[in-house]
């Protein structure tokens, strides 16, 4: 009973061999020649991504655009010169491409707003609305722009926190860029008494021997409103981006001091309350 085990299990081996044999013989050429298509494939790949990085780079494309499309080329040569090695070895490319177009789509709903964020990403660097080192301020958020990625804008801010907004979130906003400063608006009370021409020197006087202050935008002060209590003057002025509140908050001082210097009132909200007094 053994023996007859072994010798159909010997058979069984035998016909495997020959079977491999017969492969090997009859389809070793074709096999042959589909890998070294490949891995030429491959060369000619990474040969065709290098050339065309170093020559977007050459023309001073943004670098990170420059990467994506040499990847994207690289990747479809591959696919292309794959496609070919499949039919040097007989197999029909065409169910496979309707597999892959299938499992493409699918994947592509899946994905869709990821692809949207890559799609918004290459949007804005092809654009440029604005580079790095850029003050941006959209969807409610500001900071300084870190880094530019497909998916993302890495933005930082003076407390030195990062803010990763997805590129499809800045894309098609109203994107405020203030390049590398930030607009300061403050608003002032002076007592009617008081001589607003002399108010108005005195804190453009502060402004203008501010170190904080961004001296290639001229600082603006005049007369904003007219309160219940006080001759209202709106101040505006540019400090950089990344020293944000601090200059504010030195610069608010500064502006108070000047006025308490020059004898100018800074009024406290007033209610004048007349009581009428009836006879019964």
């Amino acid at each position: 009973m053994d023996e007859n085990i072994l010798t159909q299990e010997l058979a069984q081996m035998e016909m495997v061999y020959q079977l491999v044999t017969e492969f090997l013989v009859t389809y070793s050429f074709q096999i042959l020649g589909a890998l070294v298509i490949f891995f030429i494939g491959i060369w000619l790949g990474g040969r065709v991504s290098r050339a065309l990085l170093a020559l977007m780079t050459r023309h001073e494309i943004d670098i990170t655009l420059a990467t994506f499309v040499a990847n994207i080329v690289k990747v479809l040569v591959i696919v292309l010169i794959g496609i070919i090695a499949l039919g040097k070895l007989g197999i029909s490319v065409t169910p496979l491409v309707a597999t892959i177009g299938a499992a493409g789509l699918g994947a592509g709903l899946a994905l869709q707003g990821m692809l949207s964020n890559y799609a918004a990403g290459v949007t804005i660097i092809v654009t440029r609305p604005f580079v790095v080192g850029n003050t941006i301020t959209v969807q409610g958020v500001f900071g300084v722009v870190r880094e530019i990625q497909l998916g993302m804008t890495i933005l930082t801010n003076e407390e030195g926190q990062e803010i990763s907004v997805p590129n499809k979130h800045i894309v098609g906003e109203v994107l405020h860029n203030s390049f590398e400063t930030l607009l300061v608006e403050t608003e002032i009370g002076i007592a009617y008494g008081a001589d607003p021409e002399q108010a108005i020197g005195a804190l453009l006087d502060v402004l203008a021997a501010s170190p904080l202050v961004d001296q290639s935008q001229t600082p603006q002060v005049g007369i904003d409103g007219f309160g219940d209590s006080a001759i209202t003057l709106g101040v505006r002025y540019w400090v950089p981006s990344e020293q944000f509140y601090q200059a504010k908050f030195e610069t608010n001082l500064a502006l108070f001091k000047a006025l308490k210097a020059n004898d100018i009132e800074i009024p406290f909200p007033q209610r004048h309350v007349t009581l009428l007094n009836k006879d019964k």
